[in-house]
């Protein structure tokens, strides 16, 4: 059969290992989730969807309300929750578009996110609402289970699993996922994890009004200086329902009144009327756990690391986390793929982390200067308009696996490097797929249900197929780049060669690109995505 032909399917996602789904005996779970946070719901979500049996435990009464927190989602995390069974979060966000960045009184620049695909670049929305939106999806999903008031004190691991001392009965699986959030220290220390960084003198302000703001409803704004918070940065961003996020930046002894926050209100918007909704006031922190696998422990999302917030990182690192971790905890549990793919784990979001803290620290330099050579050198870059050197932070992208031990390069086709902000990154080993568009959906809604093998036309599929079926356990099928859209202009989009195969992660990673392919190179490209040897 030609790769144009039809779709040649090797084992689909569905063809689980027998047992898949059952706790085993004497295990609770296949996976106990700690934290049902965002990064915790996502990873049960995502779990579930592999067929794999989760219990998630949480210390608090129950879900919290109030208060927006983490707002900005990025694209390719909404198409993680919308393969999740949780689309309605990018349904119901507030899709912005354009970033103005201001000193004082003055419009230095602004920039728009490059379109790609059908999702929004970006979306802004409450973290409660996000919440909220998750918890409807986990109760339509009979493979997982939430209990709260369930706080874990201890975990204790050998060679088969994980016994979780929470309450008078401990608890007992395979697996352990930790998203309990930056406060986990005990466990951290108990897994000899340590958690190292630093916290930043100044703190914030944060309050979400509700106001009519005509021509702001689709612009996040950021103040360098204005006259009406000297010194210090405002960053305004929109959100649904006609209400807005606001950030001061103050001092560090300041304690703000009501009244206080009155008069910074009005000095934004005037006398038009508004109601204040929330407020809070907190502080940065820049940490990173020394290890994010400990045996059968992974760690995600703020319990693993924490960043400052300009540019959107913690979230949407904290969500690619607990997928990177969902498909390879199911990959070992379903039995195709040894234990050696979970350090993997370690290996790429440890990667990712470091990134986000080098991209954050640099913004807060910026932000926050604690020299007098700093303070000389933003005033210097702000009042001068170079534009270039202004920091007000990188926008969240998803993490660029090139130098992965899963990944396998290609001389032909180097990583590119960093974008510039708002455009998407050049298809490479390791980088994230576009989500073109395709007839009736998009491309990545073919890549969350294994590893998927796109090939050009020279390239027969009926042949791929039938030779990685026989070497090859995990979840995949083999598609030609013509019959996708059937009209052959997907692979002109990728910049896809007619010899070439691309080899697809279950996360949407471009595995391999593999020029002149055969089945045999390209079977040798899986079992290195699967954390094997490369030998087969």
């Amino acid at each position: 059969m030609n790769a144009g032909a039809g779709n040649a399917g090797v084992r689909k996602a569905g063809d689980r290992k027998a047992g898949a789904g059952n706790a085993g005996a004497g295990n609770d779970a296949q996976v106990i989730v700690i934290g049902a946070g965002p990064v915790g719901q996502s990873a049960a979500l995502l779990l579930a969807r592999w067929g794999v049996q989760v219990l998630v435990l949480d210390q608090r009464p129950g879900r919290g309300s109030g208060g927006s927190k983490s707002i900005c989602q990025q694209r390719d995390v909404l198409d993680i929750w919308a393969a999740a069974g949780a689309g309605a979060v990018a349904e119901e966000g507030l899709a912005w578009t354009t970033a103005r960045t201001y000193y004082r009184d003055r419009e230095l620049f602004s920039w728009s996110f490059e379109r790609e695909g059908p999702l929004p670049a970006c979306v802004n929305i409450s973290q409660t609402r996000t919440e909220q939106l998750l918890d409807a999806a986990i109760a339509a999903q009979p493979l997982i289970e939430v209990r709260w008031e369930h706080e874990v004190t201890g975990l204790t691991q050998d060679g088969s699993g994980v016994t979780v001392h929470c309450g008078r009965r401990p608890l007992r699986a395979p697996y352990v996922l930790l998203c309990a959030g930056a406060r986990a220290q005990a466990l951290r220390a108990a897994l000899g994890v340590a958690f190292t960084g630093e916290t930043f003198d100044d703190q914030f302000l944060i309050c979400d009004i509700k106001a009519d703001l005509p021509g702001w409803e689709n612009e996040r704004r950021f103040y360098f200086d204005p006259v009406w918070n000297p010194g210090r940065q405002v960053l305004i961003h929109p959100c649904p329902g006609g209400t807005y996020r606001v950030d001061w930046q103050i001092a560090p002894d300041f304690i703000p009144t009501e009244t206080d926050i009155a008069r910074k209100i009005r000095q934004i918007i005037g006398d038009r009327p508004y109601e204040l909704l929330w407020h809070s006031t907190y502080r940065f922190h820049s940490r990173l756990a020394s290890r994010m696998r400990v045996g059968r422990v992974l760690l995600a999302g703020d319990c693993a690391h924490l960043v400052a917030p300009f540019g959107a990182r913690g979230l949407n690192s904290g969500v690619p986390d607990a997928e990177n971790a969902a498909w390879k905890l199911a990959f070992v549990l379903n039995g195709w793929a040894g234990e050696e793919l979970l350090e993997s784990y370690h290996a790429e979001r440890h990667a990712a982390a470091r990134e986000n803290l080098e991209v954050t620290a640099a913004t807060m330099r910026f932000l926050a200067p604690r020299s007098v050579e700093e303070r000389m050198h933003r005033r210097a870059v702000l009042e001068g308009g170079r534009v270039a050197e202004v920091d007000s932070g990188r926008f969240a992208e998803p993490f660029w696996y090139v130098d992965s031990p899963l990944t396998t390069p290609e001389p032909s086709r180097p990583f590119a490097g960093r974008p510039p902000k708002g455009a998407t990154c050049a298809p490479a080993p390791g980088v994230i797929v576009p989500d073109v568009p395709l007839p009736g959906g998009r491309l990545r809604r073919h890549t969350r249900d294994g590893f998927l093998v796109l090939l050009g036309d020279m390239c027969d599929s009926g042949l791929f197929a039938q030779v990685l079926g026989k070497v090859i356990r995990a979840p995949l099928a083999v598609r030609g780049l013509a019959e996708m859209d059937g009209t052959g202009s997907l692979a002109e989009r990728l910049g896809a060669g007619p010899d070439e195969a691309w080899l697809i992660r279950p996360d949407s990673h471009i595995a391999a690109i593999v020029p002149h392919a055969g089945p045999e190179s390209v079977a040798v490209a899986v079992s290195r995505a699967l954390g094997g040897s490369a030998d087969i």
